[in-house]
C-alpha cells in the first residue's frame, strides 16, 4: 500500500473539514451579528480548500459511481472553481464596496458562475446518491444545500442564509469523516 493512498485522501478529508469550518463557523456568527470584515474574510479565505475536498469524495466512490459520476465530478469541479473566484470576490471585493460599485459584466459572470456551480453540485449530489458509498443523508444534502448556498450567496444575509451555512458545513463535516475513515484498498 502506497503512502498516497492513505494521505491523499486524509488530506482532502481534512481540507473537507477545514472548508466547513470556514463556511460554519462564520455562518453561525452572522446569525447573530450579520455579515462583518472577518466572517467575510474567512468564508472567501476557506474556499481554497473546496477542490482538495471534493477530489476526495469523487475518489472515495469512484469506484461505484461510474461514468456519470466522473462526468459529475468533473462539472462540479469547474463549477466549484468558478463559484470559488466568486464566493472570494463576493467576500473580499464585492463586501467592501459601496451599493452600485459592480460593473453590469461582472454581475452576469458572477451570475453565469453560480449557475455552473448549481449545475454541477446537483449532478455530482446525484451521482452520491445514485452510488450509495456516502451515507444517505450527507449525499442528499450536498446537492441541496450548496444549492441553496449558492442561492443565497445572491441575497442578502437573513438567519436563513446563516443556517444554511451551518447545514453545509455539518454535510462536509459528515462526509470528509466517511473519506477519513475508509480503508485505502490494497494495491
Amino acid at each position: 500500500m502506497t503512502d498516497n493512498k492513505i494521505f491523499l485522501p486524509r488530506f482532502g478529508a481534512v481540507c473537507g473539514v477545514v472548508l466547513a469550518l470556514s463556511i460554519g463557523l462564520p455562518g453561525a456568527v452572522e446569525a447573530f451579528t450579520g455579515e462583518t470584515a472577518v466572517t467575510s474574510a474567512v468564508i472567501g479565505l476557506g474556499t481554497a480548500f473546496g477542490a482538495p475536498a471534493v477530489l476526495a469524495l469523487h475518489g472515495h466512490q469512484a469506484h461505484a459511481s461510474g461514468r456519470f459520476g466522473a462526468v459529475a465530478f468533473a462539472a462540479n469541479l469547474l463549477g466549484l472553481g468558478l463559484f470559488t473566484g466568486v464566493a472570494f470576490a463576493l467576500n473580499l471585493v464585492i463586501f467592501f464596496l459601496e451599493p452600485g460599485q459592480v460593473a453590469p459584466l461582472t454581475q452576469v459572470v458572477v451570475k453565469v458562475a453560480s449557475l455552473v456551480f448549481v449545475a454541477g453540485t446537483v449532478l455530482f449530489g446525484v451521482s452520491m446518491v445514485r452510488a450509495k458509498v456516502f451515507p444517505a443523508v450527507p449525499a442528499w444534502g450536498y446537492g441541496i444545500s450548496f444549492v441553496l448556498l449558492a442561492v443565497f450567496a445572491a441575497l442578502p444575509d437573513t438567519p436563513l442564509s446563516a443556517l444554511v451555512h451551518v447545514v453545509c458545513a455539518a454535510v462536509l463535516v459528515w462526509l470528509s469523516v466517511a473519506v477519513w475513515s475508509a480503508r485505502p484498498a490494497l494495491a
